[in-house]
């Protein structure tokens, strides 16, 4: 009798435990966000939050799940793009704590600068406004082509005045940029995307200037921004644990944000 008692109690006080954890599922592209969310997650065990990652290598999937509830957060993005998402979709995702930033260049298979690229060369920038506007921003400011708003991020294909390299500007999703680099003479490639290809990112013949404006964000909706698993999640990934794993393994082609 006792020793049932006592089974009992062990498989209530197991049982007890097991609903004390916290499930947490969050949506990342593959490269540093996946690889930066595996790093903190025995972590996160120790604190009973179970960190489950679904990778998505689209730019759109992670904030229509959020929003729809499918994920408890997402980490992918920056606060143009978030803000743009927001404004375009009607939705209140929210911006929790920035992590990294991924400094964003110019890559070419057939040229090792850029003044070697030639007159009416294909030129491959990003499809979606807010980084249409920033490869557009970076052309201008090396020169090659002039824009309406010479600084402005949300410029469009548009806004171009002036284009005497007559170079042919295509427009392609984010995630098809590094594997398009080889069939264009220069392509805006972000740099996770080059590392999970990869491409050398010493070998940009043109880089993005930092800019805190696009750190790298963990995401969540109004309704669960202030959770426990939340905001543990958001301690680990501003660590100084974290800082020093970002600064080791990527050796400054990703850099942290906070």
């Amino acid at each position: 009798m006792k020793k049932t008692t006592l089974a009992a109690g062990l498989l209530a006080l197991f049982a007890l435990s097991a609903s004390a954890n916290e499930t947490l599922t969050v949506g990342a592209t593959p490269v540093p966000h996946a690889e930066i969310l595996e790093f903190v997650k025995p972590e996160l065990a120790k604190q009973g939050v179970d960190l489950k990652i679904k990778v998505f290598n689209d730019f759109i999937q992670p904030n229509q799940q959020l929003a729809e509830k499918n994920l408890d957060a997402n980490y992918y993005q920056y606060r143009p793009f978030l803000d743009n998402y927001n404004q375009t979709r009607h939705t209140h995702l929210l911006p929790v704590v920035g992590v990294h930033i991924e400094p964003f260049g110019a890559y070419s298979s057939k040229y090792k600068t850029i003044k070697e690229v030639p007159d009416g060369a294909t030129v491959a920038i990003p499809n979606d406004p807010v980084n249409t506007g920033r490869a557009l921003v970076m052309l201008s400011n090396a020169g090659l082509i002039t824009l309406k708003n010479p600084q402005d991020p949300q410029s469009a294909t548009k806004d171009i005045t002036a284009n005497p390299h007559h170079f042919k500007i295509r427009e392609l999703e984010g995630a098809m940029l590094a594997r398009a680099v080889n069939q264009v003479d220069l392509a805006f490639i972000f740099a996770n995307y080059a590392l999970e290809a990869g491409i050398d990112t010493d070998k940009a013949l043109l880089v993005e200037k930092g800019s805190d404006l696009y750190v790298e964000y963990l995401v969540a909706r109004p309704d669960n921004i202030n959770d426990p698993g939340i905001q543990k999640l958001a301690k680990a990934l501003n660590s100084d644990r974290v800082r020093s794993f970002i600064l080791t393994r990527y050796k400054g082609k990703i850099l942290p944000g906070f």
